[in-house]
């Protein structure tokens, strides 16, 4: 059977349709259909045979315009793919419908996805949510249910976790050990500030631990101040598959609702989650691996989706100190004994929640 998952997203949403994309390649050959934001995720992800990539008009927060060439060429590569079946992965908030029309059109023999709006003939599989607003479900969960209601599980032993291909190795020169701050996210509302990510940095170092910094190619000029000559900057140094190997060797990683949270996740590492209430965190914290959550989730900007904060000084992690993320790195990886802490950094348990 040839069975093409798709998910035309960036890199995280990605990452968390992975167990999803295992159940179905238990029962065959998998490509993934992804965006060019998502499709160097795709790439990691077990049981992918091939990667087919789209820019969709209809989805992002910068769509491509409609072009007839693109889309008939993408009706062409899947016709020519001879797809037995098609999942097509969403978020809540997303119609799967336009897609699973050219997925029709290109012959596809049977689709899936989860659609609140009536589908006509273009689903085989009509997959519905409890609800509209199921906050409570995640997502790696949604797109399991989804692969199980297109009649694809797990294997025996599959714990449902994320999971990557790691085959990079860390750059030269990092600790021993080290605990990653991530400050940037592709949406800026998600993100902490980045004076108060700097203050992180400073106190950990203070509190005994060495820190590793990490960013995009566009995120250099972000790192380097984060950093501040106390931390070793890999802003912009690293691949997807580099950046894995960086987080796959830390003790923790403290980092926003954005990408490598999930990437993390993927390699286990345990995570200290700065999150910004914008989109739910039952859906979208990090998966499958130790964590504290850290953030107001009853902020004005709660369920907004808000891409730049719309509260005057970004309240719902600006209140999250320094203190309190030390303690909850302190929880996720207990420091070794006898490290050097510095009383101004000591405190109390987090205000958060550990998972």
């Amino acid at each position: 059977m040839r069975i093409l998952a798709a998910r035309l997203d960036n890199d995280g949403d990605v990452l968390l349709t992975g167990p999803a994309v295992r159940a179905l390649a238990a029962a065959g050959t998998v490509d993934v259909l992804a965006s060019p934001s998502g499709a160097g995720a795709a790439r990691l992800l077990p049981g992918v045979a091939d990667v087919l990539v789209f820019d969709p008009p209809w989805s992002g927060f910068s769509p491509a315009p409609v072009d007839a060439d693109a889309v008939q060429d993408l009706v062409a590569r899947v016709r020519g793919g001879g797809y037995d079946e098609a999942v097509v992965f969403t978020s809540f908030h997303q119609s799967p419908l336009p897609l699973a029309l050219l997925l029709r059109l290109a012959g596809v023999r049977r689709i899936s996805a989860t659609s609140e709006d009536y589908p006509g003939s273009l689903l085989d599989v009509r997959h519905r949510r409890e609800g509209t607003q199921r906050a409570d479900v995640g997502e790696a969960e949604a797109a399991l249910d989804l692969a199980a209601a297109a009649g694809f599980g797990l294997p025996a032993g599959d714990d449902g976790r994320l999971r990557v291909l790691t085959t990079a190795a860390p750059p030269d020169g990092l600790p021993d050990s080290y605990v990653v701050v991530h400050p940037g996210a592709s949406v800026p509302a998600r993100a902490p500030l980045p004076g108060q990510a700097a203050g992180i940095v400073e106190a950990l170092v203070h509190a005994g631990r060495d820190v590793v910094v990490t960013g995009g190619p566009g995120e250099r000029e972000l790192t380097a101040a984060v950093a501040g000559g106390r931390a070793v900057d890999l802003g912009g140094r690293t691949d997807l598959p580099g950046l894995a190997a960086v987080l796959a060797a830390a003790e923790a990683v403290v980092v926003g609702n954005t990408g490598p949270a999930h990437l993390a996740a993927a390699v286990g590492t345990p995570v200290v989650s700065l999150f910004a209430p914008v989109v739910p965190a039952a859906r979208w914290a990090p998966h499958g691996v130790p964590h504290v959550l850290l953030g107001d989730q009853s902020a004005p900007c709660r369920g907004t989706r808000a891409r730049e904060c719309p509260v005057p000084g970004h309240p719902c992690l600006a209140g999250v100190s320094a203190r309190e993320v030390v303690a909850a790195v302190d929880a996720l990886a207990p420091p070794v004994p006898g490290a050097v802490v510095e009383e101004a950094v000591r405190g109390n348990a987090p205000a958060g929640r550990t998972s």
